[in-house]
């Protein structure tokens, strides 16, 4: 079994980690953790390895720490196809849904076999200019395009499968999966979409016109943003928050559905609905008696 903690873990973080090895060692598995994390707690060299080793050695992944841990996971090691269950150690907890009281109890009820296996779809961006490839990068929650600088306005124009869609002024695009609905672009105005959606939701962001509203299309739909010379005339894409390029006037952003799928892992009695509901406040107070 493969441990990764959220990048620089506090100590909160790691006496989790402790308490997963300790509880799989318990059940008589093998424990090995990825670099960062190895260091972190001071274990044996002979039991850290890369990322890429801990997945192709091990058969099962828990990564501890926020949805964001599990962003990166997602895009250095979908893949591979290992599974990944995530303990919560960060903020809502979206797609690491194990809270760190419910270690042991839910951990248990895993290795017993009783889990769901929800597959969750990635996004593949890139930049092309001038025929050449600048940058590619998977992205599991969404690819914003954004100016290079704050208060600026982008001119751009939107391509869906070849097909043009329209041209926009705003303060840039969220391109989304149906993980990312519950992120970026729900702030934005975006709708909610269940994880089992094979479909791509675009959530303009304070576009220059009352009539630009999300489009949700095709899971197979192929994505195309050029960057117009009368706006801003550089903007970045960024993927997940965390994989940035720039880009310019000429370029062209390419956005698809990426090849592989990060195959995440929940307790049994899982539900999205009820992370809706616990976790964006939904019927918290429906009236009468206060």
């Amino acid at each position: 079994m493969g441990l990764i903690a959220r990048p620089q873990p506090d100590a909160a973080v790691l006496d989790s980690v402790r308490l997963v090895a300790r509880h799989l060692e318990k059940h008589g598995l093998q424990v090995v953790f990825d670099d960062p994390t190895g260091v972190a707690l001071q274990v044996e060299p002979k039991l850290c390895v890369s990322r890429e080793q801990l997945a192709q050695a091990c058969d099962l992944l828990v990564v501890v720490g926020g949805d964001g841990s599990l962003l990166g996971v997602g895009r250095d090691l979908s893949h591979t196809q290992i599974p990944v269950l995530g303990v919560n150690r960060g903020g809502l907890g979206f797609l690491a849904d194990i809270a760190p009281d419910q270690i042991e109890a839910q951990l248990s009820q895993v290795l017993a076999g009783q889990y769901l296996i929800e597959e969750h779809f990635l996004l593949d961006a890139w930049v092309m200019r001038n025929g050449e490839q600048l940058v590619r990068s998977p992205a599991l929650n969404d690819v914003v395009v954004h100016p290079s600088s704050v208060a600026r306005m982008l001119e751009f124009s939107l391509y869906v499968d070849d097909e043009f869609v329209y041209d926009q002024r705003s303060d840039g695009l969220i391109i989304a999966s149906p993980t990312g609905s519950t992120a970026y672009a729900l702030s934005a105005g975006g709708p909610i979409m269940h994880p089992s959606l094979d479909a791509i939701v675009i959530v303009p962001m304070f576009p220059h016109t009352l009539t630009s509203r999300p489009i949700v299309v095709g899971g197979g739909s192929k994505l195309r943003i050029t960057l117009g010379d009368a706006g801003y005339p550089t903007a970045k894409m960024v993927c997940d928050s965390q994989i940035r390029q720039e880009f310019v006037v000429g370029d062209e952003v390419h956005i698809a559905k990426y090849e592989h799928s990060l195959r995440l892992l929940y307790p049994i009695e899982h539900s999205f609905y009820e992370s809706c509901r616990s976790k964006l406040d939904w019927a918290s107070r429906l009236g009468g008696k206060s």
